[in-house]
């Protein structure tokens, strides 16, 4: 059964119960919030990965995903010509993350591209498979980015997915955007007519996604119209924010600091199936391990303990 304990040092309802970490080594991990506290704000950075950490495993007892609601006609009108093979490769790219985890696994993002863009992937399709989509956030979320705006805190998210469906996630679930939120993603580029025609940078899968792609970032409210690259300046200040706190779903997570000089790392694990199994190596690896799809209200808590609402 998991713990949960009641906490007021953020401005959450008062219903909200947080749920009790599981922590290896309390002593190290007091010690890195202390360093973290007194380096202040301007030298933190939150690096979150996206699927199963900011959103949910499960959604009303199923996996939560992006296209698992769409009908057959949707899959179909989303992409033209190959449909049937195209449609079940871009499942498996957006879904299906573990089967591209092992060290030949960018070849499967290179051809799941090319896949893409020959089968005529439009923009309105994607809004179309999100909105029927049964993914979810986590409850405190919002809150948090809420939090860290405010704090003029930086968030990176972090994914070998596709930073557009990723955008459109965000804006149709959270119902705003966050001036401080930047997506480190596959970024796509549609014509005149919002088709594919290719897509931006280097590509960017689970072997890379670390700040070596940090260039690759872009704000969420910035999809429209700006060039990437013109972030270039900002990219660099990140880098000199070395006291990180770190999210993520899988031991390979913890890599995403990688390409940082970081100080002071901070890591929490949401360890959302196979718990029995995995806890013990997640416990050694990260300094607090969530369980059983559990919300963000602790990410929450430990941020407001970092830099409380009365600090500068």
């Amino acid at each position: 059964m998991l713990i949960t304990s009641c906490c007021t040092r953020f401005h959450a309802p008062s219903s909200i119960c947080i749920s009790v970490p599981v922590i290896a080594h309390p002593r190290a991990l007091t010690d890195k919030i202390t360093l973290i506290r007194d380096a202040g704000p301007s030298k933190f950075q939150v690096i979150a990965d996206f699927d199963a950490t900011l959103t949910k495993y499960r959604v009303s007892g199923l996996r939560g995903q992006i296209m698992a609601s769409c009908s057959k006609e949707t899959h179909i009108t989303m992409l033209r010509g190959k449909h049937y093979m195209i449609t079940i490769i871009l499942l498996r790219f957006l879904l299906l993350f573990p089967l591209m985890r092992k060290p030949n696994s960018w070849k499967w993002w290179s051809k799941t591209h090319e896949l893409l863009i020959e089968g005529g992937l439009t923009y309105e399709a994607i809004k179309k498979s999100v909105a029927n989509s049964s993914i979810a956030f986590r409850e405190g979320v919002t809150e948090l980015f809420e939090f860290l705006e405010k704090k003029e805190i930086p968030v990176l998210i972090f994914s070998a997915g596709l930073a557009d469906v990723i955008e459109e996630v965000l804006r149709q679930n959270l119902g705003r955007t966050f001036k401080n939120v930047k997506i480190v993603s596959n970024w796509m580029v549609f014509n005149d007519d919002g088709q594919l025609v290719s897509f931006k940078g280097k590509l960017i899968h689970v072997l890379n996604k670390n700040e070596h792609a940090l260039d690759m970032a872009a704000p969420l409210h910035d999809r429209l119209g700006v060039d990437i690259g013109e972030e270039d300046e900002e990219n660099v200040n990140m880098k000199e924010r070395r006291n990180v706190l770190l999210m993520g779903d899988h031991l390979g997570d913890l890599r995403m600091s990688d390409g940082l000089d970081y100080e002071t790392r901070i890591s929490i694990g949401f360890l959302n199936d196979n718990i029995e199994k995995s806890l013990e190596s997640y416990r050694e690896s990260f300094d607090l391990v969530y369980v059983n799809d559990a919300p963000m209200w602790g990410a929450l808590e430990l941020v407001s303990r970092l830099f409380s609402t009365e600090a500068r």
